[in-house]
């Protein structure tokens, strides 16, 4: 078959812009595909609700990608290790409550476990602001390409509506500071030094609707309530990322 150049660009803008169009009105999303918004993704696909995952940056994972320090593994305790079989991510025992998976593989099958639920992805695209109206609730997200805030330019953005608004931007827990910012009666305490045991044990108890229609997970979760952070250790950010995807199920169903 002869290469065609127009054919190979019309199939890409055709039906990427079909997905746009469609995902200009869905149920949630999720903003942040670190390891708890990925399981979080995965885990609401699963049920049959349309998400888009929003990602700043052009690679899905977060700090999962890098393990420890750049050595490509994490570590994942007792408790969350049912999740790492639920998405056939391979581990081994280290000693009794710990196990060693590699974090190439548990991006790669957590990414694909999402794709597979029917979740979307839009990378290299940042949220710059929420739409918050008379319902007091966050109904809607404000987007543009990242691109476009890198280089400073002024450039207007997009909107899109949703039922629920996912914030899993790690450390920095960008829509919450952003309500915050804006009026909602949300207080970012901010992330505490480093305490695995302790970080491990509390995030899924700071999972929560912080505000209506947005929910925190991951270490957005825990830097809103002022937790400590934890270090390559995973398991909490995955049973943070399912924590989040049963109160949204529990509140849309």
């Amino acid at each position: 078959m002869k290469l065609n150049e127009v054919t190979i660009t019309r199939a890409i803008l055709s039906e990427q812009s079909r997905v746009m169009l469609d995902y200009v009105d869905l149920e949630v999303a999720v903003v942040g595909a670190g390891p708890s918004g990925l399981a979080c993704a995965a885990l609401l696909g699963e049920q049959g609700v349309k998400v888009g995952v929003i990602e700043k940056k052009l690679s899905i994972g977060g700090g999962m990608w890098g393990g420890g320090m750049m050595f490509p593994r994490i570590v994942v305790q007792e408790e969350a290790k049912r999740l790492l079989d639920h998405f056939s991510i391979a581990c081994k025992a280290f000693e009794e409550g710990y196990y060693v998976a590699k974090s190439v593989e548990a991006v790669a099958k957590l990414t694909a476990a999402a794709c597979d639920a029917g979740a979307e992805f839009f990378n290299l695209t940042f949220v710059e602001d929420v739409v918050i109206k008379d319902d007091r609730r966050v109904s809607g997200l404000v987007i543009n390409w990242t691109p476009v805030e890198m280089a400073g330019l002024h450039v207007d953005p997009l909107t899109i509506a949703c039922r629920y608004t996912v914030d899993a931007t790690g450390h920095d827990a960008v829509v919450a500071h952003m309500v915050a910012s804006k009026g909602g009666m949300v207080t970012v305490a901010g992330e505490g030094p480093m305490w695995a045991d302790r970080a491990e044990a509390m995030i899924v108890g700071h999972t929560r609707e912080i505000f209506p229609g947005l929910v925190v997970t991951g270490m957005a979760a825990n830097a809103v309530a002022g937790e400590h952070r934890m270090g390559p250790i995973f398991g909490g950010m995955l049973l943070s990322g399912e924590r989040a995807a049963t109160l949204i199920l529990e509140t849309m169903r």
